[in-house]
Order: C-alpha cells, then sequence, then structure tokens
C-alpha cells in the first residue's frame, strides 16, 4: 500500500500568504525549527497575483494542530489559514510514473489508464510515462495496480485542496473547517 492515501493524522492547511521572495523558506523555516512534520507540501500563485497559496499536509503526531497553526498565524506574510476538513474539500494530486511496458502487457497498461482516465504522455520501445490526477486514493489504487508492471520512476505533486461549494449558492461550505485569518497589526493601514 502506498504511503499517500488517506490518514487520520494528516490534516490539510491552505495558507494564504503574500507572493514575495523568501516567504516559502520562512514557512518552512517554521516547521523545521519546531521540529514539525510536513507531509505534503505544494506552492502556487493565486488568483490574485499579490498572494501564494500554501497547501501543506501536516502530520498531527509531531505536533497539536492548534500548535502548528498558531505558529503559522505569527509569521507577517501570512494572510489566513484554513483547515479543510476531508468531507468538506475537493482534493487533488498528480502522479507521472515511467512503466516497464513490453509488448506483451502494454495493451494492459494502456487500458489501465485508461480506467483511471489517465493520459499517457510519452513512449518509448518499452515503457511508458503516465500522468493521472485525482484524489490521493485513487492515484493509491492506481500505483498498486501499476506497480506489478515494473515502475522505473514515479513523482507525485502533493496535494492541493480547496472547500467544496455549497450547491445552494456556490459559496466554499460553512463546515469547510475555516481556522480564520491571520492577524497582524503592522499591516494594518
Amino acid at each position: 500500500m502506498s504511503p499517500y492515501g488517506t490518514d487520520r493524522r494528516h490534516h490539510t492547511l491552505t495558507v494564504l500568504v503574500e507572493n514575495k521572495a523568501g516567504v516559502l523558506a520562512r514557512v518552512a523555516g517554521l516547521f523545521s525549527r519546531r521540529g514539525y512534520n510536513i507531509f505534503s507540501l505544494a506552492v502556487a500563485p493565486s488568483d490574485d497575483e499579490r498572494f501564494s497559496r500554501i497547501t501543506i499536509v501536516v502530520d498531527v503526531e509531531s505536533a497539536p494542530l492548534d500548535q502548528i497553526v498558531k505558529q503559522l498565524d505569527k509569521l507577517i506574510p501570512v494572510v489566513s489559514i484554513t483547515e479543510l476538513a476531508p468531507a468538506a474539500a475537493r482534493v487533488r494530486e498528480l502522479l507521472l510514473a515511467t512503466v516497464e511496458a513490453a509488448p506483451d502487457t502494454r495493451g494492459q497498461i494502456i487500458q489501465l489508464v485508461g480506467v483511471f482516465e489517465g493520459k499517457i504522455i510519452d513512449v518509448g520501445p518499452d515503457r511508458l510515462t503516465v500522468m493521472l490526477a485525482g484524489a490521493p486514493t485513487k492515484l493509491d489504487d492506481f500505483e498498486d495496480l501499476i506497480r506489478g508492471y515494473g515502475i522505473v520512476e514515479l513523482q507525485r505533486t502533493g496535494r492541493v485542496a480547496l472547500p467544496m461549494l455549497d450547491r445552494s449558492d456556490q459559496r466554499p461550505r460553512a463546515g469547510a473547517g475555516v481556522t480564520g485569518p491571520a492577524h497582524h497589526p503592522e499591516k494594518a493601514g
């Protein structure tokens, strides 16, 4: 079984930060100094160029979640912190894998990629490189099934997540686990 699956000790935080040089280093430094374990980390600019969104999957066995949130909240570049409850979030990951694909098994691998709604992105004489995006458990299942064919290389992006929409008014669900905005008086103005 893959180590990437859903685990009760892993909690997803989305952290909106100022899009400035060194911010990721400050966040990572906080985790390192405090001995907090990061299970997964993904960073990208948000829809507003002034901010980036960091999705951090934290291992709450390394420290209580409220302690991690309080420490993150103290960082000046942090604008807001949201804990995404698994039942109220859409969580996705990307997997790239190069798999042994001899002529006698190539068709089976191609069919498996299709069943999981993946894509073949590179073809060699005896190998295929595949791409699959989806929920972490879906990627775990796919990884388990292709392992028998021979995984040459495998890379997963880490999780990204957003709150599920409330279908009645298209706003994020109230139960998405919002931890709250970061409060920094020096930013007021």
